[in-house]
């Protein structure tokens, strides 16, 4: 495992000739050679892989075993000079009983020996016919290769600071799999060596069975089945390899095909530590676990530095890809405006009253607005949308703003707000020339105050239009736009802000506000508190003043989701964004986040209600609970040292 808990595995789907052992030994010689060339640190083979699944009764001939054992000696010889764990199937003669059994090996020693607890017999199966069950069989040693073996389902190896375990095949369709247990006792991954056929429909249990199991263990989850070669006399394999991250598919092979393959992929075993480190539902079933500890056989071998990942890392982990965006994008929505729509009805509310700047969020909050007054079966003209132009208001978000509410035909007031906060400047003997953090927050805690206001007098609530990304920046002023009754974008990460309005504008809104949308997520990122500059175009620009946002919610993602160090932060930013931010840049808004975050805190520790709507969340009522006079020092120490 690398200092950032990286380790690269690999499933190899061999061809086989039935009952050829010599052949098939020649087969996984080639790819384990290829695997360690790889970097690959264990690589898992197909169950029964040394004979071919399919041999029948020829297993009940112990001229096949003595053979498999036979190669698996010289298999052992042949690959003693690399560095990397194999896991091969094969039958293992364990005095008057026959083991569908699985070798762990390195460096020209068997490990230990992992036989099948569960033994299909059942339509196309026939393995009670020849085998003998785990929990039959009852031993706890074996013979293999000369040398006696540790063998039993209670065996936990070790590999690099990573902890695995196997179970083959049928194992993972029974309803306790074994690779429950040893996920307990701290296998961080499962290896399973399978033979399963292909049938129609088949393919898609699989995995999500895998899928599933990986992200109910919180492991990592290595799938290997048979394929070419097998017989087909009535079934057919299909070359299957799948390997999994908690739930997140990470690697295929081709199904199907008539070559060898090998498909590999890095796990992390530190986010799967993380993830079992909070989740206290996986550590209550550990502290219930009642069996005796499993045993660890140490392998050796050691720690390798991973400098590259071959492993995709999203630039935008709170935006997934493809259809999943426009699902999440709708679950999202929905969420928002159900939370939005319980406060209106329990708060007796008449009116929805919210700020209207012509920018992204608060477009997204009027949107919702839109979609939760429809819901309840309310006019629109019970949203009261109030733009407040100030000092540094462009044309462009102010004609966005109007055409927006306009065209969502709701209630619309104006209020500007320049002579308010001139007479403020006076009455606090602050000079206007003076472009300070002051003549800014007069602004925004102007325009609260006068939605509050026109709350009161309308008989609503404030709704807020603050998102996660700036509340984890405390890019908002305390107790101005910081402030509302009910904040619905408080669970919404600034960069899926602009999904949820364009998703919005093509499924929510007709032609005209479309394009009124699309330039609102076109326009730059401002709170518009300083002058426009001489063309009347935003100056003000928060990218520029705090950073990037795709940065800053990467950051968070990882920091709140795993609690991921600033070195790893770093490495995975670096996979992330290489053809877009040098190494320079991303140190220095990573040290700008951290020192941010932990200065902060105090706003987010009396913020507004607001609905949760992903895995991060920021909420001092739910998922985050800190001290607002917390010290940075050691995650900027850390920042300060990358390279």
């Amino acid at each position: 495992m690398s200092h950032f808990g990286f380790v690269k595995v690999a499933a190899g789907v061999p061809l086989v000739k039935v009952a050829d052992t010599a052949f098939n030994a020649a087969q996984l010689e080639h790819l384990i050679s290829q695997a360690a060339q790889q970097g690959v640190r264990v690589v898992a083979f197909p169950e029964l892989c040394l004979t071919g699944y399919t041999c029948g009764d020829l297993f009940l001939k112990p001229l096949l075993a003595q053979a498999a054992e036979r190669v698996l000696g010289a298999l052992l010889r042949r690959t003693e000079g690399l560095d990397i764990i194999f896991i091969v199937g094969l039958p293992v003669l364990a005095d008057n009983a026959l083991l569908n059994a699985a070798a762990v090996c390195y460096r020209g020693e068997i490990l230990g020996v992992v036989p099948k607890t569960y033994l299909p017999n059942y339509k196309e199966f026939y393995e009670q016919r020849w085998f003998t069950s785990a929990l039959e069989w009852g031993g706890n040693e074996v013979t293999l290769c000369g040398m006696p073996v540790p063998a039993g389902t209670d065996l936990l190896f070790e590999a690099g600071g990573m902890k695995f375990g196997i179970e083959i095949c049928e194992d993972l369709w029974a309803v306790i799999p074994p690779s429950s247990r040893l996920a307990l006792q701290g296998a961080d991954v499962i290896f399973n060596l399978s033979a399963s056929n292909a049938l129609t429909g088949k393919h898609a249990y699989v995995r999500e069975l895998v899928a599933q199991q990986s992200a109910r263990c919180l492991c990592g989850y290595v799938y290997a089945s048979c394929g070419f070669g097998e017989s087909t006399t009535d079934v057919v394999f299909a070359s299957n390899a799948l390997i999994y991250e908690n739930g997140t598919p990470l690697a295929f092979a081709e199904r199907f095909s008539a070559e060898a393959q090998l498909v590999s992929a890095e796990i992390d075993v530190e986010r799967l530590r993380a993830e079992r480190l909070i989740n206290t539902t996986f550590r209550a079933d550990s502290a219930y676990e009642t069996a005796d500890p499993y045993e660890l056989i140490e392998s050796g071998q050691p720690v390798f530095p991973i400098t590259h990942l071959e492993r995709f890392v999203s630039p935008t982990p709170f935006v997934p890809r493809g259809s999943r965006l426009d699902e999440n994008c709708q679950e999202i929505f929905n969420i928002q405006v159900m939370g939005l729509a319980t406060r209106i009805k329990n708060a007796h509310a008449q009116t929805a009253v919210i700020g209207i700047s012509g920018g992204l969020d608060s477009t997204l909050a009027l949107l919702v607005c839109a979609k939760t007054f429809d819901k309840l079966g309310l006019p629109r003209t019970g949203i009261v949308g109030v733009t407040m132009p100030g000092f540094g208001t462009t044309d462009r978000t102010y004609q966005n703003a109007l055409a927006l509410m306009k065209n969502l035909g709701i209630t619309w007031r104006e209020v500007n707000i320049k002579k308010a906060c001139q007479q403020h400047f006076a009455d606090i003997g602050h000079d206007e020339k003076v472009k300070d953090v002051a003549y800014e927050n007069t602004q925004a805690r102007e325009r609260t105050q006068i939605l509050m206001d026109i709350a009161n007098q309308t008989g609503g609530m404030v709704i807020g239009t603050g998102d996660l990304s700036e509340l984890a920046l405390g890019w908002a002023t305390y107790n101005g736009d910081h402030m509302s009754m009910y904040g619905v974008n408080a669970g919404v990460p600034k960069t899926l802000v602009r999904s949820l309005v364009l998703w919005a504008a093509q499924h929510e809104t007709d032609k005209q506000t479309q394009a009124v949308l699309q330039d609102i997520a076109a326009t730059p990122i401002s709170p518009e508190l300083l002058p426009a500059d001489a063309q009347g175009q935003i100056a003000q620009k928060t990218e520029d003043l705090v950073g990037p946002y795709e940065l800053h919610d990467f950051f968070l993602f990882y920091f709140l989701r795993y609690g991921f160090s600033p070195a790893k932060i770093y490495f995975l930013a670096h996979q992330a964004f290489s053809k877009k931010f040098d190494s320079a840049t991303i140190k220095k808004w990573l040290k700008v986040f951290f020192r941010r975050f932990f200065a902060q805190q105090f706003k987010r520790s009396c913020l507004p209600d607001g609905p949760k709507v992903g895995a991060v969340a920021l909420s001092p009522r739910g998922d985050w609970r800190m001290p607002s006079d917390a010290s940075a020092d050691v995650w900027l120490a850390e920042a300060e040292n990358l390279r």
